[in-house]
């Protein structure tokens, strides 16, 4: 039997994060690829505000292009440029200082790097869209491979057979045409009973793009003023005007009162649905 989509998820997404551990540079080699940032100055650590300004500024002197026509000497200049803006800026050469006294912590020193250098100039607002997109994907993925599991399953329950082969008699008025293969047949048939009956299939339905997150998210304003507008009415005419509750509102306090999912609860008969109306009276725990 094939693992949950869950646990194989889980499963590749630790082996990704292993194999980052396995193959990945020092987290502070992205600062100054694997050159060291002081080295590239001639200074040590240790070095103050003012040693570091001299030491750029005098290997600027040799090494700028405009000064030095060589290609390998600009592009050693693109390094000690590199090195110095790290290094002149007290918090990046602390983050530096950190990745170098802690090269073990990968993620924690590259997350600090980019949130430094990518940070202020990233709109919040593509952010937030990019993180709602990438989590809709994963939700919808994982709602189509349930589903398909599900149905899966069901289709190999004997009731499903029964019932398709009941719907293969119905569609051949009880006889069998044996000109085409029973294979043929059952393909058909069963093409026409996915789109005829209702599969009730408990804790998976088809996925649809007004349950996931980011489709949820634009609409949230329009849920929360429907929602609003549902209680002012339901607070009007239940508790102000005292009306009897209607047949779809009894419903739905017997649904909530017995805690029932609504996927659950759709496949209840409409006879069983609700309390009698003595019983709304009875148990206070429906008017919830």
């Amino acid at each position: 039997m094939a693992p949950p989509a869950t646990i194989r998820c889980c499963a590749a997404a630790l082996t990704l994060m292993f194999c980052i551990l396995i193959i990945s540079p020092s987290s502070s080699a992205i600062y100054c690829e694997e050159d060291d940032c002081y080295d590239l100055l001639g200074v040590t650590q240790t070095a103050n505000a003012s040693e570091i300004k001299k030491a750029y500024y005098k290997l600027s002197l040799k090494h700028h292009p405009d000064k030095n026509p060589d290609p390998e000497s600009k592009k050693l200049f693109v390094k000690i440029a590199n090195a110095y803006e790290i290094l002149k800026d007290e918090a990046t050469r602390e983050q530096y200082d950190y990745a170098i006294a802690h090269p073990e912590e990968v993620f924690y020193n590259t997350a600090r790097y980019y949130h430094a250098y990518y940070g202020h100039k990233t709109d919040p607002r593509f952010v937030l869209v990019g993180l709602l997109l990438i989590l809709s994907g994963f939700q919808y993925m994982n709602q189509m491979t349930r589903y398909n599991q599900a149905v899966a399953t069901v289709k190999k329950t004997p009731a499903y057979k029964n019932r398709l082969r009941a719907l293969e008699l119905e569609r051949s008025g009880g006889v069998t045409n044996k000109k085409k293969s029973n294979k043929q047949m059952d393909k058909k048939v069963e093409e026409d009973l996915s789109k005829e009956l209702e599969l009730d299939i408990k804790g998976a339905h088809k996925p649809s793009i007004w349950e996931l997150l980011g489709v949820r998210f634009i609409v949230l304003p329009y849920t929360i003023g429907k929602l609003l507008l549902w209680n002012g009415c339901w607070f009007w005419r239940y508790k102000v005007k005292q009306a009897p509750y209607s047949w779809e509102d009894a419903v739905y306090l017997t649904q909530r009162s017995l805690r029932v999912p609504l996927d659950a609860w759709g496949s209840i008969g409409n006879h069983l649905q609700i309390f009698p109306t003595t019983n709304l009276n009875v148990h206070p725990l429906c008017l919830c």
